[in-house]
């Protein structure tokens, strides 16, 4: 089965370009995106083709951006996707949902949704010509663009805030790419990553390669759907940061209707952020368009992004199909981390911390309905992110190596 991919639109003025590695319209300086045939893509994919494809992202490759021609035996991949799509009762129990289904993407390649992204990304990469790979990252892409580089045997360049976790410098810094740590936010390192990616022949994932690599998101959508027994989900919940993957969830599920792989069912859309880098829901709940910079301040450092470049497109979004947007503290992100492991043995990241704390706030709320079947997403592996727990976290007790010891120590804290 060939490409169906035709080019590359603005969103803000709707010009056609070729499929060539650029992110901003050259008449309007608006976003690119990718758009695709989609006749011909409903004229040739089924649900059949697909089940028989790879158990990975490119099991949907016919719905992907590779470019025409390419040859399908080089893409860049380590397998990313088709990842648990898991019934959480005793979770939706404490949340006051009666259906609640978590997918579960730490258990991804590199523990992270970023994976998805970054194999589409480099796939086209390569298929550009391009043999180094950058990105500037919050700490999973970068961890994702090195472990991807390096199977690839491509150069990688990472720029990262130099206050990052430390266990997402030390997964990073595994695969020995050149990681470098800029004294700055993630912003200041995002202005940098455009200004290097027009002086240098770099493919950066998500600055001059980003119409493709945000596309990979779209593999959420597609697999809720498929695991679901190719039923459209009926609500379900991102975390945002730049909102790109809220938005192209949501592009999925129209991909799926529009080439008649799923019926035509309502879906809705909801965000999450955090409190301390909220400039999407603070627009939404302002009854906004304008997404207003913001300076990061929370534990949520994946979620850090005070400029979000999808921020609109995300907001109409869940506009247009009837959901809601929250941001919690980071007091709340921690609890709702302990909520997930302790209720379904899932240790997420403090981005799924969000998704569960703003899905709490939300019930709370009265904003959606609790006998409303909902999907949330579980961004990213909490071992990650240990700094957010370790001031907290610990033994019950400690004791001397003595049974009379441990006696005593159980009566203590179980009576």
């Amino acid at each position: 089965m060939g490409s169906h991919v035709k080019g590359l639109r603005c969103r803000a003025c709707g010009l056609d370009t070729d499929p060539i590695a650029a992110h901003v319209c050259t008449a309007c300086f608006g976003p690119l995106e990718v758009v695709y045939d989609y006749d011909g893509m409903a004229a040739e994919v089924t649900r059949e083709q697909i089940a028989a494809g790879p158990r990975s992202v490119w099991r949907y490759a016919p719905l992907l951006p590779e470019l025409p021609g390419a040859d399908p035996t080089a893409r860049v991949d380590l397998q990313a996707g088709l990842t648990p799509l898991q019934p959480a009762p005793r979770l939706a129990a404490a949340l006051g949902l009666r259906e609640l289904w978590l997918k579960n993407d730490t258990t991804n390649p590199t523990w992270s949704f970023k994976d998805r992204v970054v194999t589409v990304a480099l796939t086209v990469a390569r298929q550009l010509g391009f043999d180094t790979a950058a990105c500037v990252s919050t700490g999973n892409l970068a961890g994702s663009v090195a472990a991807h580089a390096a199977s690839a045997g491509m150069d990688a360049v990472l720029l990262v805030p130099a206050d990052l976790e430390r266990a997402k410098i030390a997964t990073s810094a595994v695969y020995e790419p050149t990681l470098i740590a800029v004294e700055g936010s993630y912003d200041d390192c995002n202005r940098l990553g455009a200004e290097a990616a027009g002086e240098r022949g770099w493919a950066f994932v998500n600055v001059n390669v980003r119409p493709y690599y945000a596309e990979g998101s779209k593999t959420l959508g597609y697999e809720i759907a498929e695991q679901l027994g190719w039923r459209m989900p009926r609500h379900v919940v991102a975390p945002m940061a730049s909102g790109s993957m809220l938005v192209k969830i949501d592009k999925a599920l129209q991909e799926l209707v529009t080439t008649g792989l799923v019926a035509d069912e309502p879906w809705t859309v909801s965000g999450a952020q955090a409190a301390g880098c909220a400039p999407i829901s603070t627009a939404f709940a302002a009854g906004s368009d304008e997404v207003e910079p913001v300076k990061a301040d929370t534990i949520a450092k994946s979620l850090a992004i005070g400029t979000p470049a999808d921020g609109p497109y995300a907001i109409d979004a869940v506009r247009r199909t009837g959901g809601w947007m929250q941001a919690c503290t980071d007091e709340e992100i921690v609890s709702a981390m302990r909520l997930l492991a302790r209720t379904e043995g899932i240790f997420g990241e403090t981005a799924a911390g969000v998704t569960v704390a703003c899905l709490q706030r939300a019930v709370a709320a009265g904003e959606m309905d609790p006998d409303e079947p909902t999907v949330a997403i579980i961004s990213g592996q909490g071992l990650k992110t240990l700094d957010a727990l370790t001031d907290t976290m610990g033994p019950s007790t400690t004791i001397r190596p003595s049974i009379v010891a441990l006696e005593d120590a159980l009566e203590d804290l179980f009576d």
